[in-house]
């Protein structure tokens, strides 16, 4: 009995589309609201406004940076999903994972913009973008052996999809060993990696990217 269950789990797609759409929208919105206003009871003119604001300026590129990134894998999930015929238990299971990965985003973000030029706080936020990718390169690999993918889908576009996961992950990689360097130096080449995965295939890693 627990075995036939087993086999019958998990199937639709479009339940846990859903639930990803859904998670990935509470995360996205989570996001801007760890950007408080400045109090008014410490504001006194307008000078003093503008300095308050552009305090707020490390926050609004975290911001940027962690929405760029739930965007492009969010992007990258529903590319997934549209190659798959169906889902089983354990495809819906590695799902579960990566949206945990997706729904602890506003945490590594708000650590990272409480400590920018902490290196651990640095790691902390590309681990959650390891797991991130770790999980959906899983998910890859899982449905190709379990028969899950469409008929008539090429080989060449699961290829084309793990490439472009595993040259991400190895320039994130790389983002967070500047980290020796300095924490600010890993946040600029992450933004600029998201940057041109938000705008490939124009710029030439997002060619090589598939």
């Amino acid at each position: 009995m627990r075995t036939l269950y087993n086999r019958i789990a998990g199937q639709s797609l479009e339940r846990l589309a859903a639930l990803s759409d859904g998670l990935f929208a509470i995360a996205m919105t989570l996001l801007i609201l760890d950007i408080r206003i400045p109090a008014a009871a410490g504001i006194h003119g307008e000078g003093a406004l503008w300095h308050a604001v552009a305090a707020l300026a490390p926050r609004f590129v975290m911001y940027l940076m962690s929405f760029l990134t739930l965007g492009i894998f969010w992007a990258g999930q529903q590319t997934q999903f549209n190659h798959f015929a169906r889902a089983d238990r354990d495809l819906a299971w590695i799902h579960l994972a990566f949206l945990a990965a997706v729904a602890t985003m506003p945490f590594s973000t708000r650590l990272l913009a409480e400590f920018i030029t902490f290196r651990v706080a640095l790691l902390i936020y590309w681990a959650n973008i390891l797991v991130l990718g770790a999980t959906l390169y899983f998910s890859l690999v899982y449905a190709c052996r379990a028969g899950l993918i469409k008929e008539g889908v090429s080989p060449d576009v699961a290829h084309a999809l793990e490439r472009r996961i595993l040259i991400a992950q190895g320039l994130y990689a790389l983002g967070a060993a500047l980290c020796v360097v300095g924490t600010y130096w890993s946040i600029g080449f992450i933004v600029l990696v998201q940057l041109n995965y938000a705008v490939a295939p124009r710029l030439p890693f997002g060619r090589r990217a598939g």
